[in-house]
């Protein structure tokens, strides 16, 4: 269906199935079955309104790090209450505005709490986000849980975090970490779930505890990901002893967004040139890090397939992009055949690229296909240029 896709829409494309997004929201359901769990699909993944209308109906809440993320979750039909907002390094207004909103509020150092509880007391419940200092693996961009990261209130500074909640009577209701991406180690995680659950005591008046994400998915053909059967046992088992502890039972949450979007993603580009060099030979495709940032900005691996030639002879290609800056794809890669015109399709391409694109070198944004029961439907259309000037106000400067 791909090639198909590739002729009705052009290249470059995002193509996303809802059948592996409803594999994956599934898995987490299965492995989490008996327990009162709640799964938030962190948007800033994939923010398009068309997958948060998805998610709605398959039952999620959503986890946001922006206003905007807020709002259109809430375009999308979510419940205010359904909406976790977890800033970081934002003025105080963009808060008040949530807390406007109605949505559950997320606050993550010692300075804005301050200033939130002296303008709500207990008036307005909020999370706390903690750092649990655990490293948990992967590439360093992406880990948040690190004594260095700007993420979350340490944990070595939990007796401040209580004189300022009972100085200002602020009503934490939920406590929350995020300690990264592509954590493949269950125990890692648990290390720091162990942490924050041994913190709640601390916080008679939980309702809810938020143990991020991060769950890895594969990349490679013979990658492995997180076992989340594994993890939903020793997880449910010690969550359920810790409420029988706590004297009651809290809601277990999980903001996953990776796990549910990535491997739905597809991202076709056609060749453009093949261009010998004397020591490489480049597949030069339309599209640059202005589409597809992860192999740049994180060293990631994202598996190629050929399209156009699945059966051809293997060769050695170095995949690039044609933004005027250095911006390749895959290194010594090898393919069947790469021909001009080919296309070629990225895998796991659901997470953290249409959502992180740009219009550098003045490039359009691509167009986003969902296929959801062998039917496509457009999502975001192809940008033209009057997009891209449609903010900008030209000036009449006197020379």
């Amino acid at each position: 269906m791909l090639p198909e896709l590739a002729t009705k829409w052009g290249t470059p494309l995002f193509v996303y199935d809802t059948s592996i997004i409803d594999r994956q929201y599934q898995r987490l359901v299965n492995a989490f079955k008996g327990q009162n769990v709640q799964f938030n699909y962190a948007c800033k993944a994939l923010s398009n309104p068309n997958i948060l209308k998805y998610f709605k109906i398959l039952g999620t809440g959503l986890d946001t790090v922006s206003i905007e993320e807020v709002r259109l979750g809430l375009m999308a039909g979510f419940d205010p209450k359904q909406i976790l907002f977890t800033p970081n390094c934002v003025d105080l207004n963009e808060i008040q505005e949530a807390v406007n909103l109605g949505v559950q509020i997320n606050i993550d150092n010692l300075s804005t709490l301050e200033q939130f509880g002296s303008r709500y007391g207990d008036s307005v419940p909020v999370c706390v986000r903690m750092n649990p200092h655990i490293l948990a693996g992967g590439h360093h961009k992406i880990s948040t849980g690190h004594i260095d990261s700007k993420f979350g209130i340490s944990i070595h500074q939990s007796r401040y975090l209580q004189r300022i909640i009972n100085h200002y009577n602020i009503h934490v209701n939920g406590l929350h970490m995020h300690t990264g991406s592509d954590i493949l180690d269950v125990d890692v995680f648990l290390r720091g779930a162990q942490v924050l659950m041994d913190l709640a005591f601390d916080f008679p008046e939980l309702e809810y505890i938020d143990f991020g994400s991060g769950f890895k998915v594969p990349y490679r053909p013979d990658e492995r990901g997180t076992n989340v059967e594994e993890l939903g046992e020793k997880m449910g088992y010690l969550f359920s002893e810790f409420c029988n502890q706590y004297g009651r039972s809290l809601a277990l949450v999980f903001e996953p967004g990776k796990w549910l979007v990535s491997e739905a993603g597809y991202f076709l580009a056609q060749v453009n040139v093949v261009k010998h060099t004397t020591s490489t030979v480049f597949a030069g495709v339309n599209s640059g890090f202005n589409h597809f940032i992860r192999p740049m900005l994180y060293d990631a691996y994202h598996h190629i397939l050929n399209l156009s030639n699945p059966n051809g002879k293997e060769r050695i290609y170095t995949v690039v992009g044609y933004i005027c800056e250095t911006d390749t794809f895959a290194w010594d890669r090898p393919l069947p055949e790469v021909r001009e015109g080919d296309i070629l399709c990225f895998l796991n391409a659901g997470a953290y690229l249409y959502s992180m694109s740009s219009n550098y070198n003045s490039r359009l944004r691509p167009a986003e296909v969902l296929v959801h029961r062998q039917k496509d439907y457009l999502i975001s259309r192809r940008q033209t240029m009057d997009d891209l000037l449609a903010s900008v106000v030209i000036c009449d400067l006197e020379y």
